[in-house]
């Protein structure tokens, strides 16, 4: 794609931003998966930036997960599962690389989220598993404090997202990717089921080892369901370049779900 082509696309995709809703000092919760929308994610990336008004004005945040760095992880399975033998395991485990906020590529968030976490200015909250990138003016705010021991609760930027009152968009993807249901998990129930969760890490001294920790037992598998229950008066459907997009706010979304969860989760006896 040439120069020119490439600014008119974006000029196209602000556009349909700015209609959608998109506002200037927006802070925005991106999910998006590039396939099939003809571009690269520099061109929807620069086009998000100029609809919330840059980096003085508005703000990015992306999922930045490293779902490979935990025992417990399907991903981390699926992985373990092509190791042979428990030797080989065991020289696997060992060889797994300690998470750095700075350096680690995030796993299965898509190219965008890639390309927000790498851009100049752009802040990584520090948990192990699940990180959060950002850029723009509430970047550093936003990904502070995340807890090592709270994946995507209080302590973490969901929770931060949803005290900034931060909206959410999505591209391209349904709401089985919805990262900001995961906060209605914690909240749904007095105490919610935990497991134990282990991540690879380097502590102060630099040395590399494990970190064992309890939290909520996460899962995704009815949030497709949840989406589907939100309210059409709380989202916006909007077609951006060739795909749909949605966008909503965080806050409504979760209180929306801790109902939904309230009403129609199996209780924990049938868990």
């Amino acid at each position: 794609m040439d120069e020119r082509a490439r600014t008119a696309l974006e000029s196209a995709l602000y556009d349909d931003l700015v209609a959608m809703g998109v506002a200037e000092g927006d802070t925005l919760l991106v999910h998006a998966s590039l396939s099939g929308l003809g571009h690269g994610p520099a061109v929807l990336g620069r086009a998000l930036r100029a609809a919330v008004g840059g980096r003085l004005k508005g703000t990015l945040v992306v999922p930045a997960f490293t779902a490979e760095n935990s025992l417990t992880s399907p991903a981390h399975r699926r992985r373990a599962a092509k190791v042979l033998g428990t030797a080989a395991y065991k020289d696997y485990k060992r060889r797994m690389p300690p998470f750095d906020p700075q350096l680690t590529r995030s796993q299965g968030m898509g190219r965008l989220a890639e390309w927000v976490r790498t851009s100049e200015g752009a802040v990584r909250s520090t948990h192990p598993q699940t990180s959060f990138a950002a850029w723009g003016c509430r970047a550093l705010e936003l990904m502070e404090g995340h807890a090592s021991d709270c994946h995507l609760g209080e302590k973490s930027p969901l929770g931060a997202l949803y005290r900034a009152e931060a909206r959410v968009l999505m591209i391209n993807v349904g709401f089985a990717v919805c990262t900001a249901f995961h906060l209605a998990e914690y909240r749904y129930l007095p105490n919610p089921p935990q497991k134990l969760y282990s991540c690879v890490v380097r502590d102060e001294s630099g040395r590399r080892g494990w970190f064992h920790y309890p939290d909520v037992d996460l899962r995704d598998s009815d949030f497709e369901a949840v989406g589907a229950d939100l309210p059409e008066e709380m989202r916006k459907e909007w077609q951006l370049g060739r795909r749909t997009a949605r966008l909503f706010s965080i806050k409504g979304a979760v209180d929306h779900a801790v109902d939904w969860m309230t009403e129609k989760r199996p209780c924990l006896t049938e868990r």
